[in-house]
Order: C-alpha cells, then structure tokens, then sequence
C-alpha cells in the first residue's frame, strides 16, 4: 500500500459512481449494480498491483464479477485485498434517493475479515466512546454511555438504524430511552461512518446489517479512530428476512464452520475486522447523502464527491473532482 495506489483506489470508486448515476432514478437496481461492478472491475485491472478481493458480488451465488477470491489488477506490484460494495444502496439509486454511494475498503494482503454474505449485529460510535459502549450492552446502557462520553442529553442523541421489522423491540427501546431514532431503508455504511465524524447529526448505528458491510464500515471506523464492533447473525429467526426463506440455523453454522469461523458468537472489535498494518476506505456518492454530494452531471464535465480515509498518512479526505468531457468548452468553478 502506498500513495500512489491510494488515488488509485479514488478513481476506482469514482468511475464505480459515475456508472451507477448513469441510471440514478430509473427504478433500475440490478442495472445500476452491475454497470458499477463493471467500471470498478475495469478500473482495478489499469492498477500494477496483485489485487485480491474477499469481499465481494455475489459470495453465495458466484457473481461473474467480483466475486471472492477474484484477482484483480496487473498481477504485479504489492498485495492488496478488497472488500467492495460497487453500488451500496441500489435501491436508493434507482429511486433516486438519499445515501446511495460506490465503496471499498483495502489493506495489506490478509488484513481484511474474510466476511461470509451474513448477517451481522453493529454497534458504531464516535471517537470518545470508543471502547465505553459495548455491544453486549442493551440500547439504553449504551446511550447512557454515550450520553456522559458526548456531554450530551440522551433527548440530542441521534440513533440511526435500518427500518426493519426484526428493529422493532430497539426503536420501541432507544425512544423510551429519551433519544431519537432516525430510521433509513438503506445504506448503513455512510451511516455508521457518518458517526466518526461530528456535526453530521448522527451519534451511533445500532441494529443488524449485511455483515460484508459491516467489514468496510470497521475500516473506515478504525481509520478514524471511532468505535466500531460487529457480531455475526446466523439464525433466520433473527435476521427476519426473505432472503433467509429456505436457509436454516444449522446449516448457517455449518457454513461459518467451513469458512473457518468455529467462534460462532464473537464479537469483532474494529481493529480484527480491518486487521491490516494500513487501511484504506474510499467511498464516492452516487446520490447525495450526509458526507457527499451525488454524481452530478454538466454540459461540459461530471462531477463527483468522494471521501478517502486513510491509516497510510492519518488522513480523511473530501474530494469534488472534475472529470472534463473530449472538447469541453466551459468547466463550472461549482
């Protein structure tokens, strides 16, 4: 890992966007996924690099395009692994709604979790809760916490969790608890990261996610010092989702034990999810959200906003670039 590569990995998630945005509205989700799969898969392979992705499209029904164990790049220079989410937030973009961006996270080769496409239980936080919440806390201890460590009310604590039924109990709880509870149909990468960062209006992530999220929500998190910690979610009756018809508790352990997970119940710190010496997270918005601007596109140019967060040099970046069209005449400062 190295600067160069880091802008590198920008344009990756860049390029991601802009054919995400290309079908923002549409009502077109799986397009939208697949045209990000392939810009980013297009431009991964201009990198000199052995890249690797463990996280990726399509674990349980083998994707075509970056899937697990996928090779990436020129096949030459440092070993990289990925975890991606192309187009994190589909259905936001084919409706056009708020939060849908391109992501990735990469590290040194074996830094990544090797996340199975589960579930998983998420707790993010900023940094001056890190390790005084837990996520074997219940709701109301946790906010108790966060409350003395923000020197704020539990009335101006934000909560963010997805709208889902099996959250039925935790928004009945984080209300009664006094906060506030924002609820969003998708997308809780931007989320929890979201929570790193004051001033966004957001102060934790509680609820269950799709774990290879969870992965790039931890590299983000650790990078920038937040607290973040995830606990794998196996049984159906749990996770309540369709996507679970016809799979069974037991047959999802079997299938965490064949990847080598025998610790069924663990809860993951930050720091084993993205375990790497260096870390990068790059997100690029496809539709406007809390840290970027979405895909805007002019006569002339493309416009995108992207955050990269890095353990390399201790930095986050905000980033508007402007990509110019052959022939471009006139290029708008904003």
């Amino acid at each position: 890992m190295n600067r160069t590569l880091i802008q590198e990995i920008l344009e990756v998630v860049e390029q991601a966007a802009i054919a995400s945005a290309e079908l923002t509205g549409l009502g077109k989700k799986d397009e939208a996924d697949a045209a990000a799969v392939e810009a980013m898969r297009r431009r991964m392979g201009q990198i000199e690099m052995q890249g690797r992705i463990v996280i990726g499209e399509g674990e349980r029904d083998e994707a075509p395009m970056l899937y697990i164990g996928e090779e990436v790049g020129s096949g030459n220079g440092p070993g990289v692994d990925f975890a991606v989410d192309p187009c994190e937030g589909t259905n936001l973009c084919a409706n056009a709604q708020r939060g849908s961006m391109a992501v990735l996270a990469a590290s040194d080769r074996g830094g990544l979790f090797n996340a199975p496409d589960f579930y998983m239980n998420k707790l993010a936080a900023p940094a001056a809760a890190k390790g005084k919440v837990d996520i074997r806390n219940s709701a109301t201890e946790n906010l108790t916490i966060l409350s003395q460590c923000l020197g704020l009310a539990l009335s101006e604590l934000t909560v963010v969790v997805m709208d889902r039924a099996r959250h039925r109990d935790l928004i009945k709880e984080i209300r009664a608890s006094g906060a506030r509870v924002q609820p969003i149909s998708d997308g809780d990468v931007q989320a929890a990261i979201a929570c790193g960062f004051s001033g966004t209006g957001s102060h934790c992530l509680m609820g269950i996610g799709a774990a290879p999220e969870g992965v790039i929500s931890a590299a983000a998190m650790r990078a920038l010092g937040g607290h973040f910690q995830g606990q794998l979610v196996y049984d159906p009756a749990i996770a309540q989702t369709s996507e679970w018809a016809d799979y069974t508790r037991e047959g999802n352990i079997a299938r965490l034990n064949e990847m080598g997970i025998t610790d069924i119940d663990k809860v993951y710190e930050a720091e084993e999810l993205a375990s790497g010496e260096n870390v990068v997270f790059a997100g690029s918005g496809i539709t406007p959200g809390l840290l970027f601007d979405g895909v805007q596109f002019e006569s002339d140019c493309i416009r995108t906003s992207s955050l990269v967060i890095s353990t390399l040099d201790n930095t986050a970046r905000f980033t508007t670039t402007i990509h110019m069209k052959p022939g471009a005449t006139s290029i708008a400062l904003r």
